[in-house]
């Protein structure tokens, strides 16, 4: 116990504290730092750029989180009803196969398929499409919406293996007993399936979230941040603010405000999951 609370300190808590403390500092990172106060924290939200980053977080959850884990949900539940032992086994496999490649040759093969002469377009033309053909990852209008759904792609298997995984520990004789009460479906999802699958939906809803709001790898690979500032998000602005920028205080109060972000957007998901546990 003792190594890895020390390697805990040393690796995650003692980072944290000094990024806490240069985030009060105005530091190139080699001359000495200049005490700054809260001015850093003040650029970080006057700052249209900074502010933009964080909105483009916020964007993010949508495709990072919403879809994921409802789409999840929604082939979790198929599978879970109507395919054999043997495809479902097939199915969580060709499902899960996103979480066991890297995010770099991810990111790599999407920009080659949201190209202009990528698959999507050439697929949009074959079919009378061409007119809505366009560089997907380098179109203002759809550069964001495009990473997201890279996201998405990314992190539907892993939810949709969670709430699977969940779905077997529910009784059997639940459903029965519902049949048996003339539900359907639909009725049998809503009272039993979402109840009983709780704490998988927080698990899948925190991962997600925590993977939106501090996206970096596929956001570096497919867009570095362009067209323009469209699809920077905070993880890369603070990338670029301490070591191209040499603004390193500026950087450590935008990956404090990040942090607070992060855990303000997963407290509430577990102080209810665990009241409702309690319950």
């Amino acid at each position: 116990m003792l190594p890895a609370l020390t390697a805990y300190a040393l690796f995650v808590l003692w980072p944290i504290v000094k990024t806490i403390k240069y985030a009060f500092y105005s530091w190139d990172g080699i001359l000495p730092a200049k005490w700054v106060g809260l001015a850093n924290f003040k650029t970080v939200f006057t700052d249209h750029q900074l502010l933009g980053t964080l909105g483009h977080s916020l964007e993010l959850i949508i495709f990072f989180s919403i879809i994921p884990v409802t789409l999840g949900l929604a082939v979790a539940t198929v599978m879970n009803r109507v395919a054999s032992r043997r495809i479902s086994s097939t199915a969580r496999a060709v499902l899960f196969l996103p979480q066991v490649v890297p995010l770099v040759a991810a990111g790599i093969a999407w920009s080659w398929v949201l190209s202009s002469s990528g698959v999507v377009n050439e697929v949009l033309k074959a079919i009378g499409l061409g007119g809505v053909t366009r560089p997907w990852l380098g179109d203002f209008g759809t550069a964001l919406p495009a990473v997201g759904l890279i996201g998405a792609w990314v992190l539907l298997g892993l939810c949709t293996v969670l709430l699977l995984a969940g779905m077997s520990k529910i009784d059997r004789a639940l459903y029965e007993a519902a049949q048996l009460d003339g539900a359907g479906p639909v009725r049998e999802f809503l009272s039993i399936t979402l109840p009983g699958l709780r704490n998988e939906i927080a698990v899948c809803v925190t991962v997600t979230v925590i993977a939106a709001l501090s996206a970096f790898d596929i956001v570096y690979i497919s867009t570095r941040g362009g067209p323009g500032y469209a699809t920077t998000v905070p993880g890369l602005e603070i990338y670029q603010l301490a070591f191209f920028n040499r603004q390193v205080g500026l950087a450590s109060a935008l990956a404090v405000v990040l942090m607070v972000i992060v855990i303000l957007a997963i407290l509430p998901i577990q102080l209810l999951t665990r009241k409702d546990g309690d319950s």
